[in-house]
């Protein structure tokens, strides 16, 4: 399982510390402009899977995809 947690920087060694401590957990920083922007693009496109499933959003054939590359 994966948590994402928002830490106060003055804070984020120790936690880190403490977090690493734990057999059980492995614990990565993430950037916030760069990581932060990629899992939010990440969120929306699950989003849009989602919509496109339940077919309140129009999807593309991958072909069309495939052909802008």
């Amino acid at each position: 399982m994966k948590i994402v947690l928002e830490v106060k920087e003055s804070k984020v060694d120790f936690l880190l510390a403490l977090l690493n401590d734990l057999p059980y957990v492995k614990a990565m920083p993430i950037n916030d402009e760069e990581d932060g922007r990629f899992l939010d693009e990440i969120r929306e496109a699950v989003k849009d899977v989602n919509l496109i499933k339940k077919g309140k959003l129009k999807g593309r054939p991958v072909e069309e995809l495939l052909n802008e590359l």
